[in-house]
């Protein structure tokens, strides 16, 4: 078989693969992950599989750094249609609940361990959980100097560089970010169902709230 047409059925079979890891997911959470019954579903033997994913662990990185550039894509999107900071910074946490709203089990892969002994801060997943950071950081910097062109482009290297001085930006993206996740993982997770609450108009006046504090204090440290 030639190489290209040996490559692309080995991206073929990795896909398939993802494909019926994500349906587990769905219906049992990282703990029902299991190559062999992938293997069974896709009728070949668990032997087989493994020449395209060394471990169940090597399998969840593949599906956790997928989601990341989904879910990263997906924000990205939103916000670059945009116009003033402050509609990117609402365009950025309404993708953000969205995404997690329509993909509950591959938000949860991203922000909970997966597996005991999961390495989930391997530099992979550490690169592509920062590349969420720097949309983040471009929408901070242009709320500090009220431009309206497209988002600052955080690069990987800024982004370590900025944490690395502990600068103010990174603290108030870092408190942001908190405050956003937890939002939308209590209603994910259902913690939010019980109180009988408008989760929509909550979400929408919690985001408003945050912008202004953020704004402020975007302001001071400029």
């Amino acid at each position: 078989m030639p190489s290209s047409m040996r490559e692309r059925f080995r991206e073929q079979v990795r896909e398939d693969v993802k494909a019926a890891a994500l349906d587990q997911l769905a219906s049992g959470g990282a703990q029902a992950l299991s190559i062999n019954a992938i293997a069974k579903q896709l009728g070949v033997s668990g032997a087989g599989l493994y020449r395209y994913f060394a471990s169940r662990d090597d399998l969840l990185t593949a599906l956790v750094l997928d989601a990341y550039g989904d879910l990263r894509d997906a924000v990205a999107q939103e916000v670059d249609a945009a116009g003033t900071p402050q509609e990117r910074f609402h365009a950025l946490a309404r993708a953000y609940r969205a995404w997690a709203q329509a993909q509950p089990h591959r938000y949860e892969l991203l922000f909970k361990p997966p597996v005991p002994g999961y390495d989930a801060h391997a530099e992979p997943l550490a690169l592509a959980a920062r590349s969420l950071m720097m949309i983040l950081l471009g929408i901070l910097a242009d709320l500090r100097a009220e431009e309206t062109a497209p988002p600052r482009a955080y690069g990987n290297e800024e982004v370590l560089a900025v944490r690395a001085a502990g600068a103010p930006e990174f603290y108030l993206a870092v408190a942001v970010w908190s405050k956003l996740h937890g939002i939308v993982s209590l209603e994910i997770g259902g913690g939010l169902t019980a109180m009988n609450i408008d989760v929509d108009a909550l979400f929408e006046n919690e985001m408003r709230i945050l912008l202004y504090r953020t704004t402020q204090r975007a302001a001071a440290s400029g």
